[in-house]
């Protein structure tokens, strides 16, 4: 029986575990995490709307319905293509079919030191500790007599006008405009400044203009400040300093301006694009490389409508493993992959999304609801469903949740293995 050992549990790999023939073939999926996660809802741990538990899925509980399928810990340390192994943290797995579904980081676009400077909401961790620092600034801020200090310690920017930031910066808005009064009667709204910047000359800018324009008009609705055609060009002691020379103070910087793939030790980089991505032909397979496939994020699978590759979202990811899967369980590549756009969204806060379908465009309640819905049925698991949906019908009554919670953890005894 042959061998696919699968590098990452997103949704291009969960999905393709669901999907192949395990009597044909024996499994093994690599991921750091011991859980599936839902990266769309990520802003919303940031900003105390959900707990990460609530969007989280156990590995083990999902593959314990399959046979010939098993999950291993670890961080990939080394890909040898020729000797047909893949090296984690704490073993080497041989394999006679590999497929890389390992997803993206931040990019931050060579700026020196920047990755341990600013705030992401990337992977659980970093949204979780996100959402702490943001709420350790409105404690600070609540309790600080010094007035030019307190706006110090309120100021946040987001960096990038993408789904990610828009949404982040909406949600930080709803915090402002109808939290602060309820729950931290110390600050006033003019105390805390949101800014969201965008290097082009619109947010949202993979989606029709139309979209963009609304959701720009939510944003300002919700007291944040969107400067466009705004590039960050470093950022040093608290102090940013912007492409034109100026610089300004910000003491909290959430950067959500780029990603790019996951870094694959080992892998050989003639078959990597600048980006980090793999370039896979039309059935996910890396061209030059027997056996090895990609998929998801991390593959780039260029053609005449998308020369920069399929849109880095999760329904290209979702529909590449299934076809792939297909074609394996096969024995044959006859179907070709071609991605079925089903359209995109985006939410800025309560009543405020926009979508996308086609040329078909839609903002408002509707959109919002139609958000809800989606995002609702594409978490694993009924128990987080359920416990999403009462999360969101609890705050959209009472503006309040009992997720404001701060839950530093502790720095020892040091875990080494962390790091591994």
């Amino acid at each position: 029986m042959e061998r696919i050992v699968v590098i990452g549990g997103g949704f291009a790999g969960i999905n393709f575990l669901s999907k192949i023939d395990t009597s044909k073939y024996e499994v093994k999926l690599i991921d750091r995490n011991n859980f599936h996660c839902f990266p769309p809802l990520f802003y919303q741990i940031a900003s105390s709307g959900l707990d990460s538990s609530n969007i989280c899925f156990p590995l083990r509980r999902e593959l314990q319905k399959r046979k010939n399928i098993t999950y291993h810990m670890g961080h990939v340390k080394n890909i040898n293509t020729e000797a047909k192994t893949v090296t984690t943290s704490y073993e080497t797995i041989p394999y006679d079919k590999l497929v890389i579904a390992a997803g993206t980081t931040n990019n931050f676009f060579g700026i020196d030191g920047l990755d341990k400077k600013v705030f992401g909401i990337k992977t659980v961790a970093e949204a979780s500790y996100t959402r702490d620092e943001i709420l350790d600034r409105l404690e600070r801020g609540a309790i600080c007599k010094d007035p030019k200090r307190r706006k110090e310690l309120l100021s946040f920017l987001v960096v990038g006008g993408g789904p990610s930031g828009v949404e982040i910066a909406g949600a930080l808005g709803e915090m402002k405009k109808y939290i602060l009064k309820r729950e931290y009667p110390e600050l006033s709204p003019d105390d805390v400044n949101i800014t969201l910047v965008e290097g082009s000359d619109r947010i949202l800018g993979a989606m029709d203009p139309k979209c963009s324009a609304k959701a720009l008009e939510y944003l300002k609705s919700l007291m944040v400040d969107v400067r466009l055609g705004t590039v960050m060009k470093g950022y040093e002691d608290k102090m940013v300093e912007f492409s034109d020379g100026h610089k300004e103070y910000w003491e909290t910087m959430i950067w959500t301006a780029g990603i790019k793939g996951e870094p694959l030790p080992g892998f050989p980089e003639k078959y990597l694009l600048r980006n980090g991505r793999i370039k896979v032909d039309e059935y996910n397979r890396v061209i030059g490389l027997p056996d090895v496939f990609a998929l998801g994020d991390i593959s780039c699978c260029q053609s005449e409508k998308y020369p920069n590759g399929l849109p880095q979202l999760a329904q290209p990811a979702i529909q590449g493993a299934r076809c792939l899967a297909k074609n394996l369980n096969r024995g044959e590549f006859k179907e070709k992959f071609e991605y079925f756009d089903k359209g995109s969204m985006a939410t800025v806060g309560k009543h405020r999304a926009v979508l996308q379908v086609g040329k078909f465009v839609m903002g408002g309640y509707i959109a919002w609801l139609g958000w809800m819905f989606i995002h609702l049925i594409s978490i694993l698991g009924m128990r987080n469903k359920v416990n999403v949906l009462l999360n969101w019908t609890w705050n959209y009554i009472t503006y309040s949740t009992s997720l404001r919670l701060l839950l530093r953890p502790k720095e020892y005894p040091i875990r080494r293995h962390w790091g591994d």
